[in-house]
């Protein structure tokens, strides 16, 4: 690209879009250099996916060897099972520091540069680098965006780390409570729900909604409540809000009708995890040095190819990525995004088609889901007037369920009644966030459920789930 610039892209920001987007770039022959004020991997690798992942399988594999039931139907007798609270945040905390030092390490690998220091837009085709050294200005033919997230803390909630915090606190598992409240039964509060109850805690669940895991397929999220709260040391409050929590000991959570905003009850537990989203990482990011305003949430808006976008045209030469544009804040997303935006920048044309990109929560048993919901399938099928199929089929009739004596589960596959084109897939059962792969791929494909009623899966295989529900629908 051009010799005019010290870079032909620089990245603001090294977490997972960020770094995804490096590597594409120099496979692309992109002189790129990548700037990080704080620790390399961002939100995923640091507090996030991996750190929560780590804990889910070691209290996962407690709540397995927990189970004499379950042991005792395949034949297996455990004399007692102890953990170390300490050993299972190490566990985490090694897994981060391994996966943050090989991110660290491919950078270096294939020669993108690694600035450390705070990066932000300085005006057209610059940006300011702030170091201990000072600041500096770099210039690049292209400049990529991707500050990332933090999480969402509502008015009224104080937050001291240690008695009251959020999920960048829990994946350090420096105490196990006794008993904590969790606000939020997304999917965040929905794992970390796991692995408390898991480890011996018990955990009381407020949601604003009127129902429990608002963002799931209602028919997953009913599944779900049956086997992953009611049968655990879980309460649950729904349409209520945490309008106060004071830290301490104990901490005080003051609970509010939802749509009153009365005082209905006060809580008094011995930690709080505030599992209510995430906000963009937006803020002094020297957008206004171009003229660039942050939509009412605080989201950088871009198009469909990740070029930023301001009063409706695209900024020349600027691009975002990741939870900062508010399209789907999963790590994957942003990777993804990332080398789409690279694939533009090299002036190759593509875009991003979100209905393909999985989402999964790693309870026991997991959810996944890819595509539409049924609800959002019907509003496509009423504007684009075609009507709308689903298919259930059951993990209790599936042979390698029955085998690991995992039957509970359902997958549920949404299709045009016409065309039979796959439109989305929800699925809650033992492995649900690998099966969901084959679905995610199909509908990238625009597949129809009769194309896929003829493939031939491994005997005996969970993915038959699905083989059975394609040839249900084909």
């Amino acid at each position: 690209m051009s010799q005019a610039f010290d870079y032909d892209l620089v990245i603001i920001g090294a977490g997972v879009g960020g770094h995804g987007a490096a590597l594409h770039a120099v496979k692309c022959g992109l002189k790129t250099a990548i700037i990080e004020a704080k620790d390399m991997g961002g939100t995923c690798v640091n507090r996030g996916c991996i750190p929560s992942k780590a804990l889910l399988a070691a209290s996962g594999r407690v709540r397995e060897f927990q189970d004499a039931d379950h042991l005792k139907d395949l034949g297996i007798q455990l004399g007692g099972v102890s953990f170390e609270r300490g050993a299972i945040a190490d566990h985490a905390t090694d897994l981060v520091n391994k996966i943050r030092a090989d991110l660290t390490n491919s950078l270096t690998r294939l020669k993108v540069e690694t600035i450390r220091g705070w990066g932000k837009v300085a005006g057209p085709q610059k940006v300011s680098v702030t170091t201990d050294a000072g600041e500096k200005i770099i210039t690049a033919q292209e400049i990529m965006l991707c500050p990332g997230s933090v999480p969402f803390v509502p008015p009224g909630i104080e937050i001291d780390h240690k008695t009251v915090f959020t999920s960048d606190e829990a994946v350090r598992l420096e105490t196990l409570p006794k008993w904590i409240a969790i606000i939020g039964s997304g999917y965040i509060g929905l794992e970390f729900s796991d692995v408390y109850t898991a480890l011996g805690s018990e955990v009381t669940m407020i949601e604003a909604l009127d129902v429990l895991m608002p963002g799931f397929d209602p028919e997953i999220a009913k599944i779900a409540e049956r086997v992953l709260i009611k049968p655990r040391s879980i309460e649950t409050y729904v349409s209520t809000l945490a309008k106060t929590v004071k830290p301490g000991n104990p901490v005080v959570i003051e609970l509010a009708d939802a749509k009153t905003k009365e005082i209905v009850e006060t809580l008094e537990v011995d930690a709080c995890l505030v599992a209510t989203g995430r906000i963009p990482a937006t803020k002094n990011l020297g957008l206004e040095t171009i003229g660039i305003e942050l939509d009412r949430r605080g989201f950088i808006e871009v198009n469909d190819q990740m070029a930023v976008i301001k009063d409706g045209e695209v900024v020349p030469h600027l691009w975002a990525v990741g939870d900062a544009t508010g399209k789907m804040m999963l790590a994957h997303a942003a990777s993804g995004q990332g080398v789409i935006a690279v694939e533009n920048i090299c002036g190759r044309a593509k875009s991003i088609d979100y209905r393909c990109i999985p989402a999964a929560a790693f309870t026991h048993p997991e959810i996944s889901y890819v595509g539409l919901t049924e609800a959002q399938a019907k509003e496509l099928g009423t504007t684009e007037n075609f009507t709308v199929s689903t298919v259930k089929t059951y993990f209790k009739g599936n042979s390698k369920a029955l085998a690991e004596k995992e039957t509970e589960g359902m997958a549920k596959v949404v299709y045009r009644q016409d065309t039979g084109e796959l439109l989305g897939v929800h699925i809650i059962g033992i492995h649900a966030s690998d099966l969901i792969q084959e679905a995610a791929n199909a509908i990238a494909e625009r597949k129809s459920v009769r194309e896929l009623a003829f493939n031939v899966h491994a005997h005996p295989t969970l993915s038959e789930v699905l083989d059975e529900a394609y040839k249900r629908a084909g």
